[in-house]
């Protein structure tokens, strides 16, 4: 008796991890073309006992980079997070460069949060150039000098896999990951240009199939011990 109550009871956690593990496959193949997107990865993991655990990974590898028409786009080429500020004043570091002017002229996100610590393009402003490390150019006319508005900063961590997902393609730091650190002397930004999702559709995809293979069997074991169980409380009565 108790030891059908071991399976079923293994089988259930089992088949819970292997549904939130199916959550996040679901999840990255979503966010297949969302720029800067990093896949997350479902680590499966069997202990002694039979039992799975769990453990998420970020994977920081590089996705693909295409040219943009887009002035306000930028990539990252290489390691790298850029900081920005949300409306209450929350940092978090994202590799989405899909960048544009907001209202107040201040360089921003998609969703208004404000990149590094405020960078203001003039209203009058005829052109502007991001440099590979990071500084901005602004012209005020054809001919004219450039005069630096400011520097989209780069920072790395010491663990960007143990990055945790934050708001709306954002990365928020872990104890795992450790603060993050200022990159100096950078000229990995390039501008016109855009980091595509790292995400694998092909890979996702198969792991998918192999995942939906796996619930099958776990939920049948299940069953047939669940039916076997019944059937010894239906003999001892």
């Amino acid at each position: 008796m108790y030891n059908m109550q071991a399976i079923i009871r293994k089988s259930i956690n089992n088949g819970t991890l292997q549904f939130e593990k199916m959550g996040y496959i679901a999840n990255n193949i979503t966010n297949y073309n969302t720029i800067g997107y990093k896949t997350n990865r479902f680590e499966q993991i069997l202990r002694e006992d039979g039992y799975l655990d769990g453990a998420i990974r970020n994977d920081a590898s590089q996705g693909s980079i295409r040219v943009s028409k887009n002035p306000y786009d930028i990539a990252i080429s290489g390691e790298g997070y850029i900081p920005v500020v949300s409306p209450d004043g929350e940092v978090q570091y994202t590799r989405d460069g899909s960048f544009k002017r907001g209202a107040d002229g201040y360089l921003m996100t998609v969703d208004d949060w404000l990149v590094g610590d405020g960078i203001k393009i003039p209203p009058n402003s005829y052109k502007f150039e991001i440099k590979p490390n990071g500084d901005v150019m602004n012209y005020d006319t054809a001919g004219s000098l450039p005069e630096k508005i400011g520097t989209i900063p780069i920072v790395q961590f010491a663990s960007p896999e143990s990055l945790e997902q934050g708001n709306n393609n954002k990365m928020v730091p872990t104890e795992e990951s450790g603060e993050a650190k200022i990159v100096k002397n950078t000229e990995n930004i390039r501008q016109y240009a855009q980091e595509v999702s790292n995400t694998n559709v092909y890979d996702e995809l198969n792991d998918l199939m192999r995942l939906n293979t796996s619930m099958i069997a776990s939920f049948n074991l299940m069953k047939i011990a669940d039916d076997m169980y019944n059937k010894s409380i239906s003999l001892n009565q």
